[in-house]
């Protein structure tokens, strides 16, 4: 069951520019401060991941991610509000072009864990954090710490031990044509279902 220290933890290696691997609703991760460059740096350096591969931007309050894109038109807001939280990406258009270090350019995605109870107290943490899964690029994702690459573990500022997790990645949702015409498509097959999206878009 982790506690406040851990979201306490997790929020000063996030502000002292660290790394750190995590527990989410899907599989482990490693996260960093999306807005800086030498953070965002080391952890593509630790996986090994091409910096032009785009990675997620995370909250832990579906509150937080919408008052960080007021741009959101009234459509794309509600299709958020529909799907998250829960273990799924959203690729949303990103005319403002926020958090450019996560590289996805004029695209944006958007992760809101829903968190079972032993991990909930991780909700307290409401900075964004850049978020890939910790695993060497290419690799398969970790279900357990034990499943994380030893030189991932001992390259991480911090490592929060969370248990077994499902060990399934999110379901990538391409939303970028949702506001224009209701267009949607999955990019990655995961926990969510088409049938499941298609009841919550409705």
């Amino acid at each position: 069951m982790l506690t406040a220290e851990h979201a306490k933890r997790l929020e000063q290696c996030l502000t002292g520019g660290g790394v750190a691997i995590l527990p989410t609703d899907t599989v482990y991760g490693l996260a960093c401060d999306p807005l800086r460059r030498e953070a965002v740096e080391r952890l593509y350096e630790l996986k090994g991941r091409p910096p032009e591969r785009p990675a997620a931007v995370m909250f832990f309050a579906l509150d937080c991610a919408i008052e960080q894109l007021p741009e959101l038109d009234a459509k794309e807001r509600a299709a958020l509000q529909a799907l998250l939280p829960g273990p799924l990406t959203l690729l949303l258009p990103n005319p403002r072009r926020r958090f450019p270090l996560a590289g996805g350019g004029d695209s944006l995605g958007i992760r809101v864990p829903l968190l079972p109870e032993r991990l909930a107290a991780l909700h307290a943490v409401e900075r964004p954090l850049m978020q890939s899964s910790a695993n060497l690029s290419g690799g398969p994702e970790a279900r357990r710490l034990t499943d994380i690459p030893p030189e991932l573990l001992k390259g991480a500022d911090l490592v929060i031990d969370g248990g077994e997790l499902p060990g399934i990645a999110s379901t990538v949702l391409d939303l970028r044509n949702y506001e224009r015409c209701g267009e949607w498509k999955i990019v990655r097959e995961g926990p969510i279902e088409r049938v499941a999206l298609e009841r919550m878009l409705a």
